[in-house]
């Protein structure tokens, strides 16, 4: 373990070599010190002792005394014992020697003579003499009398060895202090050995030796960068990459981090001493992996230790391979977001979305004026319209939105826009034609603005031509301001795709504007450009078309019938579109044929049910019900369906007795606004919807509206809606109505749809809001006519008399020829009851009612018939008649304008009358 070939026995013998040498030191430099020392205390003492003597009064008188050595023989031996003195002479001023140590030299003569020459002039003197015991320090004292004459002299000596013995006295604690070490330094020797065996595993110089070379070798030769930092922030060493790629100087190592000038993140992870994994730093220009450990995890001093990697080219592919991944998550992003309406304006909003910030700064969308109005562009057009921009910055000096710039392509350009190739510019300033450069729509128009354009920092552009079916329809530019790389190829083959996915979307969308232009003109030209205002009802109504896109087959209407009653129509056709619209005109129509015949409403319904299951039936022929009818061409006029069925709602209301009469078919029911301000909705049978109901029937309900009442009727696209239950738009309807019962139509229609309509509609809405009226009592008129001939008469005085109190007198004779025809035909041809009732509204209504069902038919009499003229002249004298038929018979009607100037008077010559009947009949 102590072997001199160790480390330890090395550092051992050293050790001991050290401390022998310092003990050697020690000893010489305590005899050096000692001798000097007792040389000085020797002098200190003999002089202190000769002037003690020489001046003490006894010591002159025994001078003075016949026999000096007598007494001061013994004084000078009791001193020398007592002061532990070598010698004590006293001596006359002539240098006899009156008391010694050796009491023969008494009355001697001292050898001094120079001494005694300088103690005759009172000086002291000191010196030293060698003798068989060793040196001796003497001091020669002269002894003074009172008045300062010198009568004799001392001389006090004492060797040094006497002094020496004292002081070496140490020197065994001296040896014994340097054993002690001596010891010490073997037992640390020996723990440091096994210590050091335990630590380098047995290693022997050589191999320690070895080992830390090939350690520092590794060290600096390693391309990685290695780093020590202390607990106190400070650099312990920085191997040579780790000072090329923290670019630190060879004298670095003992300054603090905070300043050796590195980047503050860099700097407060290396100082901080935590753990970190591959943590990416920038330092120097340079993507560093910082990979950290404390070293009193492994049993070493507080501080950590670094290594540091140059991930700067890794980087570099990994940034490409990061855009490459981020250019294929935006053109997924604009597979998914562009082209989710068929609106052209917001398709090009989404192409400019989905493009900034993430793979451009900027970015205009410009449109051909034709694809705005759903017409085919020619694909030259020079005159662009804005429709879209997108930007990173509010203050871009662009065009904005909704101004018309001028598109020229350039001649000399590499690739043309008009041809379908797009164009990379990737620095606007070095482009000729350009100010500098060259930009589209401002080339020709607005210099100045392009000017602007780079002056704001924007240096790269792409330009693409939004191309589909082979027809160029716009123009989209991609511009980059906050990156300094210019466009690449690969960002152009980006910008194309995404362009390509956009014009396919907004020709789609210019398709189906197209379309659905065409659809809304169809629909505004089928539903009622005005109602009629009919005397029974008070009527306000409501359309609201679907904002989501295509136009619905929704439909209403107001349909006046004879005696004063109206009918309400609401209906909804399946599906949207063309085929939806042109659907419901074809309904409507056959709603107001139907009603020409006076159908009730259950009858009425079941008519249409028939006739939308022959259409159905049709166009599903028409479509090619073997299978090879073109079902799928957008422009063949559908799109691909049939009708699959209708709904509709169908109210007759008569003023005369306040009587609702509705049934339904698939739709949703009316809504009732009492004059007390409550509401309801009437139970009202429910049946299929047209065209799939097949042999039901339609069942109709009764009620009995009160003067003032509001009906409202509507289409389901009012009350339900994705996401909302219909109980809670039903509720919304009813608490909008509820308690306002002195509203108009008008103002009922307002709030309805101010509280329940949808804030973007799905399906087309129509709201028609009747509110009821009386006729008045006085104003009707009613008769029960017996079948007899004779009540004929009777009858004409009774109608002459009610005319006379409307002030109608000027209708009398036409009125009166009427009634007489068409209750004589009830009383021939009808049955009992026979009933006559006069109404007087807006005209004059005369209806005549029997319990036959037998319906009269005008027809041209021959010249030779006797009869067969009566519904040719009531035909004649009325504005209007026709045959309704109700569950008791018929009823024959007819009206008459209250100011027709025409209508024939009493006073006019009845024979030209009659013989334009005659000739009307012979032709």
């Amino acid at each position: 373990m102590l072997s001199v070939r160790s480390v330890v026995g090395q550092m051992f013998v050293l050790q001991m070599a050290m401390v022998l040498l310092l003990a050697a030191v020690a000893v010489v430099l305590l005899v050096l010190t000692v001798h000097r020392q007792a040389v000085r205390a020797a002098t200190d003492r003999s002089f202190a002792v000769a002037e003690t003597i020489a001046q003490s009064p006894s010591i002159v008188q025994a001078l003075k005394s016949p026999d000096p050595s007598a007494a001061l023989q013994p004084q000078a031996m009791a001193i020398r014992e007592a002061a532990g003195l070598d010698f004590v002479v006293v001596v006359s001023k002539d240098g006899v020697i009156h008391a010694v140590p050796d009491p023969s030299r008494i009355g001697s003569r001292i050898p001094y003579q120079d001494d005694l020459q300088a103690l005759r002039t009172g000086r002291t003197v000191i010196g030293e003499n060698e003798g068989g015991s060793g040196t001796a320090v003497r001091t020669f004292q002269p002894i003074k009398d009172s008045d300062g004459t010198v009568v004799g002299g001392v001389a006090v000596g004492i060797t040094v060895a006497t002094v020496n013995a004292v002081a070496m006295r140490q020197l065994p604690v001296l040896l014994g202090v340097t054993a002690a070490a001596v010891a010490v330094s073997t037992i640390g020797a020996v723990v440091v050995g096994r210590r050091l065996l335990r630590q380098t595993h047995g290693l022997g110089p050589a191999e320690i030796t070895r080992m830390y070379e090939y350690h520092d070798a590794v060290l600096h030769a390693a391309r990685e960068g290695v780093v020590i930092v202390d607990a106190d922030r400070r650099l312990l060493l920085a191997n040579e990459e780790a000072q090329r790629l923290l670019e630190l100087d060879p004298d670095a190592p003992g300054h603090r981090m905070d300043d050796l000038g590195l980047p503050p993140r860099t700097a407060e992870l290396l100082a901080s001493g935590r753990e970190a994994t591959d943590e990416v730093h920038l330092a120097g220009g340079r993507v560093l992996a910082v990979n950290q450990r404390p070293l009193a995890r492994y049993g070493g001093p507080s501080g950590s230790v670094a290594t540091l990697r140059d991930w700067t080219e890794l980087r570099v592919l990994s940034d490409r391979a990061e855009a490459a991944r981020e250019r294929l998550k935006v053109l997924y992003d604009a597979s998914v977001g562009i082209g989710t309406t068929l609106d052209v304006t917001r398709t090009a909003e989404e192409l400019a979305e989905v493009a900034v910030p993430r793979f451009t700064d900027y970015v205009t969308v410009d449109l051909a004026e034709p694809v705005l109005r759903g017409d085919e562009p020619t694909g030259r057009e020079e005159t662009l319209r804005r429709v879209a921009a997108a930007a990173v910055r509010g203050d871009a000096p662009f065009a904005p939105v909704g101004e018309s710039v001028t598109y020229v392509p350039p001649a000399s350009r590499a690739g043309d826009p008009d041809a379908g190739r797009a164009v990379i510019d990737p620095d606007l300033r070095a482009v000729p034609g350009f100010v500098p450069g060259y930009v589209p729509g401002f080339r020709a128009g607005d210099p100045e603005r392009a000017r602007r354009i780079v002056e704001h920092g924007i240096h790269s552009l792409i330009t693409v031509p939004l191309r589909a079916r082979g027809v160029v329809l716009g123009v989209a530019g991609f511009w980059r301001s906050t990156k300094p790389e210019p466009f690449e190829d690969d960002d152009l083959a980006l910008a194309e795709e995404m362009a390509t996915r956009a014009a396919v979307a907004i020709d789609n969308a210019r398709r189906y504007t197209r379309e659905h232009t065409m659809a809304v003109t169809l629909q505004r030209s089928l539903l009622p450009r005005s109602l009629p205002a009919p005397s029974a009802l008070e009527v306000a109504h409501r359309y609201r078309p679907a904002e989501s896109g295509d136009v619905g087959g929704d439909w209403f209407d107001i349909i006046p019938l004879p005696g004063a009653r109206v009918a309400l129509v609401v209906g909804d056709v399946v599906g949207h579109g063309l085929h939806a619209a042109a659907t419901m005109g074809r309904l409507r129509t056959a709603v107001h044929n139907f009603s020409s015949l006076d159908l009730a409403p259950g009858e009425l319904l079941a008519h249409l049910d028939e006739l939308v299951a022959r259409i159905d039936a049709d166009e599903a022929d028409g479509y090619g019900g073997d299978g090879t009818g073109d079902r799928g061409d957008p422009d063949g006029g559908g799109d691909g369906r049939t009708v699959t069925g209708a709904t509709c709602l169908y109210v007759i209301y008569d003023p005369a007795s306040g009587l609702a009469t509705m049934a339904r078919a698939g739709h949703p029911g009316p809504a009732l606004l009492h004059p007390d301000g409550t509401v309801d909705f009437p139970r009202v049978p429910v049946s299929p919807p047209l065209g799939v109901g097949g042999t039901e029937p339609f069942d109709a309900a009764e009620l009995r509206l009160a003067e003032g009442s509001q009906l409202v009727l509507y289409t389901d696209g009012l009350v339900e809606e994705r996401g909302r239950d219909i109980d809670v738009g039903l509720g919304l309807l009813r608490d909008a109505l509820a308690g306002h019962p002195g509203r108009d139509p008008e103002e009922t229609c307002r709030a309805v749809f101010d509280a329940v309509l949808p804030p973007a509609p799905r399906d087309d809405v129509a709201l028609l809001v009747a509110r009821t009226r009386l006729l008045d009592p006085d104003r009707i008129a009613r008769w029960e006519i017996p079948s007899d001939p004779a009540a004929v008469a009777p009858l004409r005085v009774a109608c002459e008399r009610r005319l006379a109190a409307w002030g109608l007198e000027h209708l009398g004779f036409a009125t009166e020829l009427i009634l007489s025809e068409l209750v004589t035909n009830a009383i021939r041809y009808g049955s009992p009851p026979i009933t006559v009732r006069l109404l007087y509204d807006r005209t004059l209504i005369c209806e005549v009612s029997d319990g036959s069902s037998t319906s009269p038919h005008l027809r041209r009499a021959a010249a030779t018939d006797e009869g067969g003229r009566g519904l040719f002249l009531v035909a004649r004298f009325a504005q209007r008649w026709g045959t309704r038929y109700t569950a008791q018979g018929k009823v024959i009607w007819t009206e008459q304008a209250l100011h027709d100037e025409g209508a024939a008077e009493p006073g006019d010559d009845m024979t030209d009358v009659l013989l334009a009947q005659w000739d009307d009949a012979a032709l």
